[in-house]
């Protein structure tokens, strides 16, 4: 009889485990359709000057949001200052079929510093928004994509995606044992206040910041790649900083969006 009860149990954890397969396979499937919707909305944010060579100077990632002429990305991403002088001007570069490439002039509207996003406002026709989902439902182990340009300036505007599985949720900020080990960003952020960001189990590059972490079945937005402003408060006490992949939750967005209209 226990013999026929640990089968029985077996063969439950069997048929489980290959349903849990099988639903992930199939979300899996799903993603390459979900990826290529994503792509459509993915821009990369710089700077343009006419007379410059490159006329486009790229600084990371951005994706459209809102009513399609509305961009998100990491105010870290945006220059402190234009060179007036030489008529630069904040812009972003929209990768269409052919690998031709759409500079479009832009301009901050938004910005939350304490969670280093910017809104950005374009011209043009407007590019298919991505849908924020509920950041707060986000559980460790969930797997995810994010889109963006890493190494941009070397590898070209061309979108990659990479997978991603929440390793962690944690607070941007854990303190220093020691305080002579706590830098200026460090107390700014202490001062300001913790707030959880996801930890990913990938890598992003130079280029990657201000990608759209998103679903692979419905491509709804639960993070931002950020790893400058986090990695500078995580980290700061580390000689060589980690490899270690992070994403500001998008309900952070959803809230700038609504302070902006």
């Amino acid at each position: 009889m226990v013999h026929r009860s640990l089968s029985r149990r077996a063969c439950i954890a069997a048929l489980s485990l290959a349903a849990a397969l099988a639903g992930r396979a199939h979300a899996d499937n799903g993603a390459p359709a979900t990826i290529a919707r994503v792509k459509g909305s993915i821009v990369a944010v710089g700077t343009f000057e006419r007379l410059r060579n490159p006329q486009f100077s790229f600084s990371g990632t951005g994706f459209a949001v809102g009513d399609g002429l509305k961009v998100a990305t990491n105010e870290h991403v945006l220059p402190k200052e234009l060179a007036a002088e030489r008529s630069e001007t904040l812009a972003v570069a929209v990768p269409s079929a052919g690998g031709k490439v759409d500079i479009r002039p832009a301009r901050k509207i938004a910005a939350d510093t304490a969670h280093d996003l910017a809104l950005l406002a374009i011209q043009g026709t407007p590019l298919t928004a991505l849908r924020l989902g509920d950041s707060a439902r986000v559980r460790e182990g969930e797997a995810y994509l994010f889109t963006g340009f890493p190494i941009g300036t070397v590898l070209g505007l061309h979108p990659v995606t990479h997978r991603a599985m929440i390793a962690a949720l944690t607070p941007i900020v854990i303190p220093a044992a020691r305080a002579d080990k706590l830098d200026a960003r460090a107390v700014r952020r202490l001062a300001a206040g913790a707030f959880p960001v996801f930890q990913l189990d990938a890598t992003a590059y130079p280029g990657n910041s201000g990608s759209p972490v998103y679903d692979s079945a419905s491509g709804e937005v639960i993070g931002i790649v950020n790893s400058v402003f986090v990695k500078g408060t995580k980290e700061s006490a580390l000689t060589s900083p980690s490899g270690i992949t992070y994403a500001i939750p998008a309900q952070q967005l959803k809230e700038l969006l609504d302070r902006s209209r």
